[in-house]
């Protein structure tokens, strides 16, 4: 009996030895997962392996009476960091248009838009402005591809320019191929890179990367975004767009991907900025419907021209039913007006009967009652169809006060003046104008503030860079981020050139690439830049002077001259005697390097040009361009 107690005593203090090592054991793996969590272990993983570990050990000192030995491995389930990524800004920041983004990883890069801008009022001569495509050039063996977004010309203007350069298969919609297409045959370029077509909802592999195609609203048809993914994470850009629950055509945006993609995990997300100033919500497109239908009822009997994007396909639809409810024909003005329209009826992005769309030629043939004309010249161009009407020199448009005119756009930023201009020079025509300040004539086609929230609140990236718009647009999205709760840390502001390194724990600017733009004027590609422009710039406010003069070749002393000739400076007839006094002093140059025997053409020029631009600014305080000419006999 005493045995048996000394056995049951023995055995209580071996269990009570036991449980005494246990709890040793699970104090020591309840500090280890202290420490395990620290070391950026996730929740998931983190409660996964203290369940594991626990039973494991709980079970082994019940079988084994055995301790683990030390010391204990900690890092099992630790997370290992993903790659990061490369995203390089050729341009689309602080600025509206020439959009083009590259996203690297490793050896591929994929490159989003390639898209031309308008030149401002200091880019004197100049047609339009591309990106630099330095970069791309000295890395074009590694482009898997180009991505278009969607048909505008701030998104495909510059493609025919890249393609002179490098070969690479593009990607994009129907209508934004044909668009391209069309385009790249205006160039003498057809068939010189693979047109592939797309469709929303449907992913493609470019090397190390994914793109899907997702759709959204925008002011063309067949606009996407797109969630490009590499091993380093996924990466959305909305391009373009706006919610749009009626849109006039297609369905509404598919909000419901954007949420899918966002649950799985989104790196970063670049969103469009054009409306971040805008609170509220952009108007539906099915608005302007309404608002066309009253305007051809108050038109009357008058002719009426409408003047819009030649890519807004959905709006022109409208105007062809509201044209055909009021039998009314419909023709079209503008090269590129009757581009776009051909190649959306090939399409079938247009729809309308076969006799109410008629040949500009035709429409003499109808009454002012029965025409409706619809021409490019929305942002008051020179060369559009409605400037030209306008100033009375278009060849097959007269207008008058027999003409309702509706300008449905609303001017890009810098346009405004040049609108104005038409719009005034349309009223002392007669003309009754209408425009966007005054009716519902047009909608954006980008999204406003509570809309940029939606996609912000549905993708939740652990990152943020807005994109599109000019620095002010940009920094009102960031503070819209902000105000959802995205540390500041985590939103980048940044500038055409920034090349972005993007991963899991890092986002942060690593490096810069040419991004100057490039100026196209004519035929010539890059050759104006910026000295050039300074120098049109300096003979548009303060003119020429050329002094003309024949020197003997062995001293130097005039023989004929100085003759002066002024364009845009002053009119000599009403200038003869400070005309006089700059030949006077052009002669005092020439014999003062010639007593000095300063004898070298270059020496005598700048002579001349110096002595004369002291007595310009003297005379006028301006300071003309002076052009010696010297000849020698």
């Amino acid at each position: 009996m005493n045995e048996n107690n000394g056995g049951n005593v023995q055995d209580a203090s071996n269990k009570m030895s036991n449980l005494t090592e246990m709890l040793k054991i699970k104090t020591n793996i309840s500090n280890d997962l202290a420490k395990t969590r620290s070391d950026n272990v996730n929740k998931k993983n983190y409660k996964a392996f203290a369940r594991n570990n626990s039973r494991t050990t709980v079970n082994k000192l019940a079988i084994t009476n055995k301790i683990l030995p030390k010391p204990y491995h900690r890092n099992i389930n630790k997370q290992i960091d993903k790659p990061n990524m490369k995203v390089i800004f050729l341009g689309g920041l602080n600025q509206i248009g020439k959009n083009i983004t590259l996203f690297e990883f490793g050896d591929d890069i994929v490159m989003l838009d390639c898209g031309s801008a308008f030149p401002d009022g200091e880019m004197l001569g100049i047609d339009l402005v591309i990106p630099d495509f330095s970069y791309i050039k000295s890395n074009a063996e590694r482009i898997r591809g180009l991505v278009i977004t969607h048909g505008h010309e701030d998104h495909i203007g510059a493609v025919p320019y890249l393609l002179s350069k490098v070969n690479i298969p593009i990607y994009g919609t129907a209508l934004t191929v044909g668009l391209l297409s069309s385009k790249l045959k205006e160039h003498r370029l057809s068939g010189v890179a693979k047109l592939n077509v797309v469709y929303p909802g449907q992913t493609i592999n470019l090397g190390s990367m994914s793109v899907e195609f997702i759709h959204v609203n925008h002011s063309i048809p067949d606009a996407v975004g797109v969630a490009i993914t590499s091993p380093a994470g996924t990466i959305v850009h909305t391009g373009d767009f706006k919610i749009d629950c009626t849109p006039s055509r297609g369905p509404m945006i598919d909000l419901a991907r954007f949420s899918e993609i966002g649950k799985k995990g989104v790196l970063a997300l670049m969103a469009d900025s054009t409306n971040a100033e805008r609170p509220g919500y952009t108007m539906t497109e099915k608005k302007i419907n309404e608002s066309f239908e009253k305007l051809f009822h108050r038109a009357g009997d008058r002719r009426i021209v409408i003047a819009t994007f030649a890519s807004n396909i959905g709006r022109i639809q409208q105007i062809i039913n509201c044209a055909a409810k009021c039998k009314r024909k419909v023709a079209f003005s503008g090269r590129s007006m009757i581009n776009y329209i051909a190649i959306s009826k090939q399409l079938n992005y247009i729809e309308a009967p076969d006799d109410i769309i008629i040949d500009i030629e035709l429409i003499t043939k109808y009454s002012n009652g029965e025409v409706v004309l619809v021409t490019t010249g929305s942002q008051g161009e020179p060369m559009s169809a409605l400037h030209r009407m306008a100033f009375s020199e278009h060849r097959k448009v007269s207008v008058g006060p027999e003409d309702f005119i509706i300008v449905s756009a609303t001017p890009i930023p810098g346009n405004e003046k040049t609108v104005g201009n038409v719009i005034n020079s349309l009223m002392k025509l007669g003309c009754e104008v209408i425009y966007e300040s005054m009716y519902e004539v047009h909608v954006s086609g980008h999204a406003c503030q509570e809309e940029l929230k939606i996609i912000h609140g549905l993708t939740k990236p652990k990152y943020f860079i807005p994109v599109h718009g000019e620095y002010k647009h940009l920094k009102k999205h960031a503070e819209i981020a902000e105000n959802m709760g995205m540390e500041s840390s985590r939103i980048y502001v940044g500038d055409s050139g920034d090349v972005l390194e993007i991963g899991e724990s890092v986002m942060k600017k690593v490096g810069q690439v040419p991004a100057e733009p490039v100026f196209v004027d004519g035929i010539g590609v890059g050759d104006v830049g910026s000295i050039v422009l300074r120098d049109r710039k300096h003979l548009g406010q303060d003119g020429l002077i050329v002094v003309v003069a024949t020197l003997d070749s062995s001293d130097k002393h005039i023989i004929a001259g100085p003759d002066i000739v002024s364009r845009g400076f002053v009119y000599v007839r009403e200038s003869e005697r400070l005309m006089n006094e700059a030949r006077y002093v052009a002669i005092k140059s020439v014999e003062s390097c010639s007593m000095q025997k300063l004898r070298d053409w270059t020496t005598i020029k700048t002579k001349i040009r110096d002595d004369l631009y002291k007595l310009f600014h003297n005379r006028t305080r301006r300071n003309p361009v002076i052009l010696p000419i010297i000849m020698e006999v």
